[in-house]
């Protein structure tokens, strides 16, 4: 293979930007780490780095830590490099990322070269199977970087590549800041983990990419600021409100933690609820039930805020309601029991708010018809801004006929999701649509009945809720009615004793019929809110007294039908100059709507801070495109400081990683790559063993251990490799780790415990390692940053026979208990960590025979089987393996004898 960072014949980049030349000419001179800012095209500089060494061939290149969008990103971008540049020795892109491609293939396509693009799983394994040599490497690119912690499988693979290859090229891409500014000299630690030395940062406000960005190339940028309604204020306080008030409750139960950023603006982060989640986990078996429903409640409220914004008022009601059924109380619940903010008067005014942004006023009691209730169906302000920038862009491609220029006419729409794309795309063919006759009002005398509303459309959207609602309200009577079959029974058996002077809060909850309350929701006996008590049965008439004309009937079904179904009817080329295309946010790939499309105008229905970015490459970049965008937000709204957050937070990340990075140290017990000084990596090899007499024998063959291909899952391998021990990789039959000639161990994280106590597969996993080792161990190993306990605690005082009774077979540490009964050699390990693991199994191997492979692979194996016949190919296998009956013994004969299951995979 050719040298790393070696000359080779000049070739034809798409990097027009200047600071996109600079950043690809640091990276053909030296391995570094590039941070650089979100939308500024970072997947392009992969593919232009990517395609230079491609057109110079004989080169081996890897691509780690890619998924298969961006695999499909990289593919294309390569084979149009190819065909522009008419590069004779570029091959493009090769995907490695199915364990169904054979051992030979891989080996084939490795001594070929190329760029390939492999799974970490697959690439750690051929590389400590030799399947393909680190020498014969030219260098790694691995993007995600900040993603890679010392356990990851992507530090296994640095490490073994660099130590045995110092001359190939290692380039690390990230354009998430933010991981690299968390803990204690967390760039330096990265940097480590990365076995890097540089770093480039390329935040916006640096001066080349600035000046790229802001010069006489800029787009028209128009920012709209829509004022949010009055009843969506009042949801969005009433939702912060709860929102400060679960917060300040999970300070005052956890007083010892760091709660520097749980506060209200943290919170607005769209990882906060999971940031605060991973604090509380370490501690989370003793953590009280309150905190533990408050962290959840986080997690609701803010995405209530979120569907504040982006649902119409019929669609937050009906979510409202199934958040509320959600938490509602079992029979016979007190308030401990249930979510604290429905506690909160603020949860009053989010409910009662929420439904009269739909209708107001209540039905009678007793009468057959609502005319009681008004419809209000308030539309969401921005559909009216949207409808008069439509408006705009005809009346200056009417006035102001396009320039000739290489973009088009089309309108670019981009939202958040593809749920509010439905919404646009409904609203938009339905905004001049008369709800009387259900046709276009085209009369432009009419003035007043042309302005654009979505009243049709509501209209629809709140008969589908009212008969969603009826059935919804069937459900819960039935419910209602096993509630209070359970209830009765348990009264008849406990007796007078459960009476406590008054019925249970659900029961009191359903009661129909009773007094009118007011228009908003009612509370229960404890004080938690109820559901809507608008007799719901009574409501659903209300579908009788809109009135519905045939069109309206009619629309439901339209909406839903696909087109494509009769192409032949449908399929036509559309002109540029008439198209408006509603699209989601989708990351990287919205470079490739932006090229393709290539819009004149662009609404930005929500904003986006990478998106913005993407524009003004996207203008830099082409002298001979117009483009104008609308900048549309709910002023004072979470939605404007989540964007403004955004942008703080990654200013203030470049700032601490260009403070960091000037007063970084450098490690000088390693080489220039960060490795290990090899004298001293041979002592950290020796494998020391105390020999008769006290004398201590030095071999200078390390430890080894034999691993199942599947636990590479985990991390384990990659602390047992830091270790100086050699992992071998095989296809086992028994156990996951082969210690020793005797000594074979069964690895099980605590989810992967109950599943297999579930389906029985500990038991013949048990058995197996039982009949073929002398010492068999079963390791329960438990996440580093969870608590270390098993939950929830069991009563274990009873008698053996107790255990075995139906009620504590459930109990996973009877089933513990029972395990270790019957199979008394079987022992069992507890580890709080990967780590801790790492030492036992060296403290297990002192003084034990290394482990031979081959005898390991054997094992298990039915007669006549060998083991080259075990194939890489797991999917199929861990699929079987979880149907009761199944085991090592018959599952080959079961993969051997079907097809149908290897080939869905």
């Amino acid at each position: 293979m050719s040298s790393a960072n070696g000359d080779q014949q000049p070739v034809k980049l798409s990097l027009p930007l200047r600071y996109q030349q600079e950043v690809f000419q640091e990276l053909r001179q030296k391995d570094e780490l590039v941070i650089i800012a979100r939308g500024l095209g970072l997947l392009r500089l992969v593919t232009n780095l990517l395609h230079s060494y491609d057109a110079a061939g004989n080169n081996l290149v890897l691509v780690v830590g890619a998924d298969d969008r961006e695999n499909g990103w990289l593919g294309e971008a390569l084979a149009e490099h190819a065909a522009i540049s008419q590069a004779p020795r570029a091959r493009g892109l090769n995907v490695v990322n199915t364990d169904l491609m054979s051992v030979g293939t891989r080996e084939k396509m490795y001594a070929q070269g190329g760029i390939f693009s492999i799974t970490s799983r697959i690439l750690v394994v051929d590389l400590l199977t030799s399947l393909i040599q680190p020498e014969t490497i030219t260098g790694l690119v691995v993007l995600h970087s900040d993603r890679i912690v010392a356990t990851s499988l992507e530090a296994f693979i640095l490490r073994i590549y660099r130590q045995k290859n110092k001359a190939g090229f290692l380039k690390a891409f990230s354009d998430n800041p933010e991981p690299f500014t968390t803990g204690f000299a967390p760039l330096s630690t990265m940097m480590r983990n990365l076995f890097l030395r540089n770093v480039s940062l390329w935040p916006r406000f640096q001066v080349v990419v600035a000046q790229s960005l802001e010069g006489k190339k800029k787009a028209e940028v128009i920012e709209l600021e829509v004022p949010m309604s009055e009843s969506m204020r009042d949801i969005q306080n009433a939702i912060m409100e709860c929102v400060e008030v679960s917060i300040g409750e999970l300070k005052k139960s956890n007083s010892g933690m760091e709660m520097e950023d749980w506060n209200v603006d943290s919170a607005l982060h769209k990882q906060f609820d999971m940031a605060v989640r991973r604090q509380l986990d370490p501690v989370w078996h003793r953590v009280s039930w309150k905190t533990k429903q408050i962290v959840n409640d986080l997690t609701v409220l803010r995405g209530m805020l979120h569907t504040l914004l982006t649902y119409d008022a019929v669609s937050f009601n009906r979510h409202l309601d199934t958040i509320l059924a959600a938490h509602s109380p079992p029979p016979g619940s007190t308030r401990q029991n249930q979510s604290p903010w429905l506690f909160l008067d603020a949860a009053h005014t989010i409910f009662a708010t929420s439904k009269g942004r739909v209708y107001t006023g209540k039905p009678q009691t007793g009468s057959e018809t609502i005319e009681s209730l008004q419809l209000v169906l308030e539309e969401q302000p921005k559909w009216a801004v949207l409808a008069e920038v439509l408006e705009e862009i005809d009346r200056d491609l009417y006035f102001n006929p396009t320039v000739r220029d290489d973009s088009n006419g089309t309108i670019l729409i981009m939202c958040t999701d593809t749920g509010e794309c439905r919404q646009l795309k409904e609203y938009l063919q339905n905004m001049h649509v008369r709800p009387e006759t259900g046709e276009v009002d085209d009369d432009d005398d009419a003035e007043k009945d042309t302005e654009p509303s979505a009243n049709f459309m509501m209209r629809r959207k709140l008969r589908d809720y009212l008969k969603w609602k009826k059935d919804f309200a069937k459900v819960s009577a039935t419910l209602f009615a096993e509630n209070q079959s359970v209830l009765n029974g348990s009264k008849n058996q406990k007796g007078t004793n459960s009476s406590r002077g008054k019925a249970p809060a659900n029961k009191r909850r359903r009661v129909r019929g009773g007094g009118n309350t007011g228009s908003g929701p009612s509370r229960a006996a404890n004080g938690s809110i109820l559901a809507a008590e608008d007799k719901p049965l009574e409501v659903a008439n209300l579908i009788s007294e809109i009135q519905v004309t045939e069109a309206e009937a009619g629309q439901k079904e339209e909406i839903t039908a696909d087109p494509l179904d009769d192409m032949e009817d449908y399929y036509q080329l559309y002109d540029g100059q008439d198209l408006v295309v509603i699209h989601a946010y989708d990351g990287d790939m919205d470079e490739h709507i932006l090229e393709e499309v290539k819009p004149k105008y662009i609404i930005m229905y929500e904003p986006d801070t990478s998106f913005v970015r993407r524009i003004e490459v996207y203008r830099s970049s082409h002298n001979d495109r117009n483009v104008r965008v609308y900048f549309l937000y709910y002023g004072g709204s979470v939605e404007e400081q989540r964007y403004l957050s955004s942008v703080r937070r990654e200013k203030d990340a470049f700032t601490k990683l260009i403070k960091e990075k000037s007063s970084m140290a450098i490690t000088l017990t390693t080489d220039a790559h960060g490795i290990e000084d090899p004298q001293e990596a041979f002592l950290r090899t020796v494998n020391t063993r105390i020999a008769g007499g006290g004398r201590l024998a030095a071999t200078a063959q390390p430890p080894r251990v034999v691993v199942d291909v599947r636990e590479f899952r985990s991390s384990l391998p990659s602390l047992l490799h830091g270790r100086s021990m050699v992992i071998v990789p095989c296809m086992l039959t028994v156990g996951d780790y082969i210690l020793s000639p005797s000594i074979c161990i069964e690895r099980k994280s605590i989810k992967d415990l109950i599943s297999s106590f579930k389906d029985g597969r500990l038991y013949n996993q048990a058995e197996t390692m039982q009949l073929h080792y002398k010492s068999p161990m079963l390791l329960i190993e438990f996440d580093q940053n969870k608590s270390f306990t098993l939950e929830p605690f069991a009563d274990l005082s009873g008698s053996l026979s107790s255990m075995s009774s139906s009620n504590a077979s459930s109990d996973l540490q009877s089933k513990l208990v029972l395990l270790t009964l019957a199979f008394p050699r079987l022992r069992i390990i507890w580890s709080s960590s990967p780590y801790q693991t790492a030492e036992i199994f060296e403290s297990l191997k002192t003084q034990q025979a290394e482990p031979d492979p081959i005898a390991a692979v054997r094992v298990g194996l039915e007669g006549g089987q060998r083991a080259e016949d075990q194939t890489f190919s797991r999917e199929p296998q861990d699929m079987l393996r979880v149907v009761p009956g199944v085991t090592g013994k018959n599952i080959k004969n079961l993969v051997g004898g079907g097809g149908l299951l290897e080939g869905c995979c």
